[in-house]
């Protein structure tokens, strides 16, 4: 399968450091369903939204292209996980009542994965696609980590990044959408979480291969101060909705 893959090589962190999603925004998502017997998460990962699906479905299909993510994911008995891309998944047409991408869209070959939705979903079934781009922490934290963001490592996100900095606005959406309210990502994380979530970014990884070094050992020291030794910071995520029906 060709996919453009920048996340295998870090599937363990990935699978340890990624925030889960908000019931709050996965009610909102399930409620616009015309039923509840099929879901499908496109380029799942570690299964994040897959498994926050499963208790509200009689079945969820997690699919990714990565092998190394789909070997890592988390275990659900209701969610069975398929290699994959979201352009071709591997169902009958008419079969699915919700198509989910949990911040994937933007990898996407979008003519192709519109095309895929409109042949599996059901009639009235739903298309979400969701992101979330920087988290806050406070004005000291987060002028480091925007810094960061964008002198260190600005140089190695890949193209597609600019529409997760969009908020998704920008990414095409031929669906029938529906106004979603503002949901928000809240974790406590100790400073051992936070470098292990900024080691998943794809642009750290490209960095490292670029540059031939790790950026976040020179990182850490920066915001170390502005946490309590042994302790814990709420980040906070805005998360992008975009929902609409087939």
């Amino acid at each position: 399968m060709s996919f453009k893959d920048h996340f295998s090589r870090q599937a363990d962190a990935y699978s340890r450091y990624r925030p889960e999603y908000p019931a709050a925004l996965v009610d909102f998502v399930v409620a616009q369903a015309p039923g509840r017997a099929l879901a499908v998460d496109c380029a799942t990962g570690n299964g994040q939204a897959a498994v926050a699906l499963a208790p509200r479905f009689e079945a969820v299909l997690a699919v990714d292209a990565s092998r190394s993510q789909l070997a890592r994911a988390q275990r659900n008995p209701r969610v069975h996980y398929a290699a994959s891309l979201a352009e071709q998944l591997p169902l009958r047409s008419g079969t699915v009542e919700l198509v989910v991408a949990a911040q994937a869209a933007h990898w996407f070959r979008f003519d192709a994965f519109q095309a895929e939705c409109r042949r599996v979903l059901v009639p009235g079934g739903v298309v979400a696609c969701w992101t979330y781009e920087k988290f806050s922490v406070d004005p000291e934290v987060d002028a480091i980590v925007d810094e960061f963001y964008t002198e260190t490592i600005g140089r190695y996100w890949p193209a597609e990044r600019r529409y997760v900095e969009a908020g998704y606005r920008t990414l095409p959406f031929p669906w029938d959408e529906v106004p979603a309210p503002v949901f928000v990502l809240e974790t406590d994380w100790a400073l051992e979480q936070l470098m292990g979530y900024l080691g998943t970014w794809s642009a750290v990884q490209r960095y490292k291969d670029d540059r031939g070094h790790d950026p976040l050992p020179a990182l850490e020291p920066r915001i170390a101060p502005h946490w309590p030794p042994g302790g814990t910071r709420r980040l906070r995520w805005p998360i992008h909705l975009r929902l609409g029906r087939a």
